[in-house]
């Protein structure tokens, strides 16, 4: 038996699906070690995948497209209940990566009845919780003997905490807080799992003490009788209806009636209320970003596993698909083989890994802030926060637009709920609104870019933090690409932080020069806000382009950094002639030097295009997780589409009640008509 480099290969498979993997170049296991930051990591995915491939209960018991809403609930709920008794035969329940792909691989990406419970409600009782709290609520949490939420949007306000209308006045009489929605902005609105699953939840209120506003704070509330699920007497509770995707999920609404709470249902592990009415303020106003920064770094990798998907779905059918001819006397080509098709997929297959991999750099970022947080030191966490909105933003909305050009790719087929695209689109776009809208995320970060450049102008550099240092840097007058004989990257590094350092000067410029003129300041923030977004953009672009640099400067194997080095060249030379305009416009790059740009992409495109199905292959999506019959790994994609066509429930009957009751009579009727 031949031992292939590209561990996806079986017998019996499509073998235009297996010559494109035989042409791989590198060890497709080691490279999913790259991917998911370890070997162990890597190698416990694989036994995940086989442990559930062997328990058919927990296997869907038809496509998902098939199934209504509520047996799509049901259904989770079943596989949701066995992964509860059997998970420790599975997984390591502690291990969050292990029950992230448990979940996506059993549950799948629709959601479930307990989402927001491990994603949300734990997660925010662990960092705003009290010690004596915890004991109470999170051992309970944990043990999964209640399922919580965490409920902080409103039908009115989303992003803007300052103004949320639910009210939480604190009464010294009784030592309660009264929680009210006063209009019907005010109602919770959106929250997953709130409507028909959730009996408690975290829920983000301003809090009124003596007639003072204290703004947002956060209270442990208990929705539903534990015993009966049914609703307590003053909340109003129930499901929005259904979304673009992500419809196992309840998503709800949430109103209160003058509802009473203990004062000890504040959560103060940072902050309290004496029973007089006393308030005792957190040491530092930045300390619940923890929280937000924790959610937008793991949402990065997300979003990365998303676009993937699509990716290898894509890929692996334009390996299978054949269609026209390139030389009219060779028969019909893979649709592979076409530089249109190449240039849609590759440059975003190069931006999943780049993705990847600044996702896994920020995490690592998070948890040193963490530690130094811990000591008392906050100075990262400024910069963290900030770069975190950057990149919630650009990933998420250049991870939307990748899977929408993937399912393109798949042509006719892909508008088919059989390839799975429309899921995978509809789940990942939700990205760009949640967690904090774009634009109002790119602003946050632009916040910073603005003070950075204040300390510039003021010949302050070295106050820089170290993730805007480039700031303070001189530039170059002219690029060096294509003009040192150069193999490295060093160039074009310096070409994107000269592009995102012009922005940013530029953007604050603007901004500095409307409040000189006499402009209020918000005015003149609104009026400079799209520079500045373009500023936040670009310094968040170069922050993945060095963090994947940075990434593949440290593989050791020879055969994987050759690989990786090839997609790091196709993924600055599309960046680059991305933003091109920026480097144009001041003459820091020629028109000379962006035709070898232009050149290096396809040059580049050519080379990968052997390992273009491993590259896809590494991220090891079993067909259950991937839940695509265009993705199928074993490439047999026809036979299958016109097996799942005819599962479709209206195949059920060959003639429908909309025929016998309308169609038929109304054919009958011409007919008669024209005796």
């Amino acid at each position: 038996m031949v031992h292939h480099q590209n561990k996806a290969i079986r017998e019996g498979d499509n073998p235009d699906l297996t010559a494109e993997r035989v042409t791989g170049t590198f060890d497709t296991h080691s490279m999913a070690a790259q991917i998911y930051n370890s070997e162990a990591h890597a190698r416990r995915r694989r036994e995940i995948t086989e442990i559930i491939a062997k328990r058919p209960e927990l296997h869907d018991t038809k496509p998902f497209p098939f199934m209504t809403r509520e047996e799509k609930i049901l259904e989770s709920s079943r596989k949701l209940t066995l992964i509860t008794k059997h998970m420790n035969e599975i997984i390591e329940p502690n291990n969050s990566n292990e029950m992230f792909h448990l979940n996506n691989e059993v549950l799948g990406i629709e959601g479930h009845p307990m989402a927001l419970h491990g994603i949300m409600f734990i997660p925010a009782l662990t960092a705003q919780a009290s010690e004596e709290q915890q004991k109470k609520w999170l051992t309970r949490a944990i043990n999964r003997e209640i399922v919580g939420t965490y409920a902080q949007t409103e039908l009115g306000h989303g992003t803007n905490l300052q103004n949320l209308e639910t009210t939480a006045t604190y009464d010294v009489a009784t030592q309660e807080f009264v929680l009210h929605t006063p209009t019907i902005t005010g109602l919770k609105w959106w929250p997953g799992n709130l409507g028909k699953s959730s009996n408690y939840a975290v829920v983000v209120a301003l809090m009124f003490i003596k007639g003072k506003n204290y703004g947002p704070h956060t209270f442990m509330v208990p929705l539903r009788d534990e015993k009966t699920h049914q609703p307590l007497k003053g909340i109003t509770i129930g499901d929005i209806g259904p979304k673009i995707a992500y419809n196992v999920t309840d998503n709800g609404f949430l109103g209160f009636d003058h509802y009473r709470i203990p004062r000890t249902n504040l959560l103060m592990r940072h902050t309290r209320v004496e029973p007089d009415g006393t308030y005792v303020k957190p040491p530092h106003a930045k300390i619940n970003y923890s929280a937000m920064v924790h959610v937008r770094s793991h949402m990065i990798t997300g979003q990365a596993i998303m676009l993937s998907y699509a990716l290898t779905i894509a890929t692996r059918y334009s390996s299978v698909r054949r269609q026209g001819q390139i030389d009219t006397t060779q028969p019909e080509v893979k649709v592979l083989e076409y530089q249109t098709q190449q240039h849609r997929l590759f440059p975003y297959i190069a931006r999943a890994y780049a993705f990847v991999f600044a996702g896994a750099e920020t995490v690592k970022l998070y948890e040193r802030v963490l530690e130094e947080v811990a000591t008392g030191n906050v100075s990262l966490m400024a910069d963290l926060h900030a770069l975190t909105s950057g990149l919630k933003s650009v990933v998420s909305h250049y991870t939307a637009q990748g899977i929408e050009q993937a399912r393109m790719a798949c042509g006719g087929h892909g508008y088919s709920q059989a390839s799975y695209m429309s899921e995978i689109f509809g789940v990942a776009v939700g990205g760009c609104t949640y967690e904090g809208e774009n634009m109002v995320m790119l602003l946050q970060l632009a916040r910073y870019l603005v003070k950075s450049a204040s300390l510039v102008k003021t010949g302050q550099s070295s106050k820089l933090g170290p993730l805007v240092a480039y700031l303070g840097a001189k530039s170059d007058s002219t690029s060096l690409i294509d003009r040192t004989p150069t193999t490295g990257f060093a160039e074009y590094v310096k070409t994107f932080q000269h592009i995102a350092r012009r922005q940013t000067l530029k953007a604050a410029d603007k901004f500095f020069g409307l409040m000189e003129k006499g402009e209020k300041r918000p005015i003149a923030w609104n009026k400079s806000s799209v520079e500045l977004n373009r500023a936040s953009r670009l310094h968040t672009r170069l922050y993945i382009v060095e963090a994947f640099v940075r990434r593949v400067e440290e593989v050791a194997d020879p055969r994987l950094k050759e690989v990786l080095t090839d997609l790091l060249h196709l993924h600055v030379n599309y960046e680059l002639l991305d933003m091109s305009t920026y480097a144009l416009e001041d003459g820091f790059v020629s028109s000379s030097q962006l035709d070898y740009v232009r050149d290096q992409l396809y040059f580049y495109l050519a080379k990968i295009r052997p390992n273009a199905v491993s590259l896809v292959d590494s991220w090891e999506f079993s067909d259950q997780e991937l839940r695509s019959v265009l993705g199928r790994r074993d490439g047999h994609v026809y036979e299958n589409l016109f097996a799942w066509a005819k599962a479709s429930p209206l195949n059920k009957t060959d003639v429908l009640p909309s025929v016998d009751k309308y169609l038929k009579p109304l054919m009958e009727s011409a007919r008669a008509s024209k005796l």
